[in-house]
């Protein structure tokens, strides 16, 4: 991270109270003045050639007061302040949901990158990490497929630590709230010499949750985590530049409290005798017979280089990313023992980018850039058939066989009744009858079937390759053309070895067998996709800095292999053999059928146009910052998360035809009242509905999901955030005896709102727009913050995420609640 003069005496007046200077005088009668967050710090940037605010595209920004303002504690509290962006809570730090602009996905390809401080983080089981020691979070909205390649189609999110160059000291932070909410975070920042500067850094945070299991009264969302980084910066010369980091992080938390969303005619049809009667409609408390957990171990490395030219930046980031990680999950989320999976992954990345961007004052500004990662990815994801699923699978196979047998002795019987004169209703009623009595009389029809864990392993390795450029060219002294290009080659495969192996125990007519079925699936598939991303934009800057622009561009997603359907797939298959085994069976694989595998396992890249319109405008003297921007996206092939299709357990991808998804987004940030007052507000409405899409349902048949909205987006996002400050002692900072004295007290309100947010493609199940408000007051001591906050004030309650199983035999919907009400206090130290 690099900052220009100006903009470190910028940020050193922004951070003084109104009327005082840098040089530590005071002037009368100091007018209000908002800085752009661009303005008041740089970020040097390997690849752009302008500021966020200058460039052809929709962006929000927060720098570290908006930061500790918000009291963001991780990613998925920022999303709620950014237009048209969700990141709920999905139940534990394995993946989350990100969705922006109307695309995204719960697994697999993400549709929002991440970038920390350089290096990018690809692997989806580590998006979501505790968010502590940084400066500055950029968030661009729209696909940056040409800088930055797939799998960043609705938008890119860039994050940045202090830079020890510029900020020294040490700083503590000890936070303590309700629910035992528990944080510490220390961070150190030296420079040592004009060449040379460190940071370290560690923290650890638990809380004992907000939910508990109904069904042993254990805590269903506790959590402790824990984790250092370090970074050396070092500047041998005055071109070249070197920025090594280091950053771990490990999770153990219990998760996925997930509860069953009842409805109010579920309700008022169950009967007396039903666990629902008397139950108030909503989402119901997490009540599951088996608990479950996670724990992952996450270390993202990388070393940055940087050479200045004449003329020209040269920039380099090599990064490696470790996971290893433990899940256990109960998959039907209830307290009968049905199904549970115990998954682990081991993955390693390593990634190369290389980029060469021009620095000079002509009229074309140009970079060129290649980049290159390569995956490794070992998944072990037993699924355990419990007694109670055992039992639901002894029921199924033994009403197939005894109606078999019931129906076909009946006909015969029916037949001769027909023949002597009977009426046909009467003769096939009788026969029934007769027909159950001999069946029992011989000793009757039962089997029971165990179905022994599905074991599988899988191993998917992917190759990523782009290569890119844009220029940025000045037709006229007001108005610039952006054209850019990229090349996006990736190359997907997927190693599996799975099984099943099915036990009956057939009591038939008094005749007793014991076949054994069994099945083996090992295969290597592999494919490759690859993508032209252009990019052209048209920046028309006005005389006080403002600009407007237009921009068109394509955006992309890779395909891949789904195996959580695996276990369905296996279970399908023994249990379609064990209607009719008689002896033991190993189900046999020829090439017809494994081809068809690898048609159903694999999900093909997603693609999109993307049409924009915006402004960023500087009003008011500048005090006033208002971006506004519209949207169009047609969406090809889209990416979804669904159930798999037989028995409903296991999620996979799937591609939609056809879809569109169109908005608009407003961010307002301003001041007023001498600087003592800072407010924002952001607005985003997002209309993404399927134009062509069909899917196969259980059972047969097909559902047409034409003009129905996409599920898991919102299609409102409202965020806004107002601090006022008040004045105790600002001529305290001119007196070097009073290092603790009250200076200021800084009293804020933020509003985060979401909704309607549809949890299905049928669009049956729903969350209703909600608003969930926070509120804090900080103390200004010096060296010392103590600031006292407060979130969901008003208890609002309300669903983050939901799911749909249908692993019990019956569909059934279970969401996570939103945390109700929180309040805590966070004590800062610098020294």
């Amino acid at each position: 991270m690099f900052k220009s003069r100006l903009g470190i005496a910028l940020l050193m007046a922004a951070a003084l109270p109104a009327g005082v200077h840098a040089d530590n005088t005071i002037e009368k009668g100091d007018t209000s003045r908002v800085y752009d967050i661009d303005e008041v710090v740089i970020i040097d940037q390997p690849k752009e050639a302008f500021r966020l605010r200058q460039q052809p595209l929709s962006s929000t920004s927060f720098n570290g007061a908006q930061l500790q303002s918000l009291n963001v504690q991780d990613v998925r509290q920022l999303s709620a302040f950014v237009p048209s962006f969700a990141m709920p809570e999905y139940g534990s730090r394995y993946t989350s949901s990100i969705y922006m602009r109307g695309i995204g996905s719960r697994v697999y390809s993400p549709a929002v990158g991440i970038y920390v401080d350089g290096m990018p983080v690809l692997c989806r089981s580590a998006f979501n990490f505790h968010v502590y020691d940084v400066d500055r979070v950029d968030v661009l909205h729209g696909p940056q497929g040409t800088l930055y390649g797939m799998n960043t189609e609705g938008g890119l999110m860039r994050l940045y630590s202090r830079s020890p160059f510029q900020y020294q000291g040490t700083d503590v932070k000890f936070s303590l709230g309700t629910r035992f909410l528990r944080k510490v975070e220390a961070s150190h920042y030296e420079r040592l010499n004009d060449r040379t500067a460190f940071s370290l850094a560690g923290f650890y945070g638990g809380q004992n949750g907000f939910f508990r299991n109904q069904f042993d009264g254990g805590r269903a969302d506790l959590i402790n985590e824990f984790g250092g980084k370090g970074r050396l910066l070092w500047h041998p010369t005055g071109r070249l530049a070197f920025d090594f980091l280091a950053d771990y992080q490990y999770t153990r938390q219990n998760g996925f409290p997930y509860g069953q969303l009842v409805t109010e005619d579920e309700i008022a049809a169950a009967p007396i005798t039903s666990p629902l009667y008397g139950l108030k409609a909503g989402t119901q408390s997490p009540d599951q017979n088996r608990q479950s957990n996670y724990r992952r171990n996450i270390l993202n490395t990388g070393a940055g280089i940087k050479y200045t030219g004449n003329g020209f930046d040269v920039n380099s980031m090599t990064s490696w990313q470790y996971l290893h990680d433990y899940m256990l999950m109960d998959i039907d989320y209830r307290p009968q023992d049905f199904l549970h999976l115990i998954q682990r992954q081991h993955g390693n990345i390593l990634s190369e980018e290389l980029s060469v961007k021009s620095r000079n004052g002509s009229r074309w500004h140009w970079t060129f850039g290649a980049f290159g990662s390569y995956q490794w990815l070992k998944t072990s994801a037993p699924v355990y058939f419990d007694k109670d699923m055992n039992a639901f699978l002894s029921k199924t196979i033994t009403d197939y066989a005894y109606n078999g047998i019931l129906n076909s002795m009946a006909r015969g019987i029916a037949q001769g009744m027909i023949a002597r004169g009977m009426s046909k209703e009467a003769a096939e009623a009788a026969a029934r009858a007769l027909a159950a009595a001999n069946i029992a009389r011989t000793g009757g029809v039962n089997i029971d079937m165990a179905m022994d864990p599905v074991p599988g392993l899988f191993r998917t390795p992917t190759f990523n390759l782009g290569v890119y450029h844009e220029s940025n060219i000045d037709l006229t002294p007001h108005l610039t053309a952006t054209l850019g290009l990229r090349y996006d080659y990736s190359h997907v495969a997927i190693d599996y070895e799975t099984s099943a192996r099915v036990a009956l125990q057939e009591h038939v007519f008094g005749v007793n067998i014991s076949p054994v079925i069994t099945s083996r699936l090992n295969r290597h598939e592999h494919d490759h996709f690859n993508q032209l991303l252009p990019k052209v934009g048209l920046t028309y800057r006005l005389p006080d800095g403002s600009n407007v622009y237009a921009t068109w561009s394509k955006g992309y997603r890779a395909g891949g292999y789904n195996f959580e359907m695996f276990s369905d797939v296996l279970q399908t298959e023994t249990a379609k053999a064990a209607k009719a085994a008689r002896a033991d069976l190993d189900i046999a694989h020829d090439e017809a059928y494994y081809e068809r595998i690898a048609k159903t396992i694999e999900y093909k890249p997603e693609t999109s146009w993307n049409y924009e319109a915006g402004t960023h405008l500087n009003l008011l003297d500048n005090q006033l910052h208002l971006d506004l921007s519209a949207y169009y996206m047609q969406i090809r092939n889209q990416q979804l998360s669904v159930m798999a299709g037989n028995y409903g357990f296991g999620r996979v991808m799937t591609n939609a035809g056809r879809s569109h998804s169109c908005g608009l987004e407003a961010t307002l940030r301003g001041g007023a009242l001498d600087n003592r007052l800072a407010y924002a507000v952001s607005y985003g409405l997002t209309s993404a509905r399927f134009d062509e899409y069909t899917d196969s349902v259980a059972g047969g048949g097909t559902v047409d999901y034409k003009d129905k909205r996409a599920p898991f987006v919102p299609q409102h996002t409202l965020g806004a955030n107002a601090d006022y400050r008040i004045d105790v002692d600002p001529a305290a900072l001119l007196d070097p005896s009073s290092r603790f004295h009250l200076r200021s007290v800084t009293v804020g309100m933020n509003l985060s709102a979401l909704g309607k947010i549809y949890w299905d493609e049928q669009n049956t199940v729903s969350q209703n727009f909600y608003a969930v408000l926070g509120a804090h007051a900080d103390a200004d001591f010096g060296p010392l913050h103590i600031n006292l906050w407060v979130r969901n004030l008003t208890d609002t309650k309300y669903d983050t995420f939901a799911v749909q199983s249908a692993a019990t035999g019956k569909r059934y919907t279970f969401a996570q609640q939103g945390n109700p009400f929180q309040l805590g206090v966070d004590f800062r130290l610098h020294f």
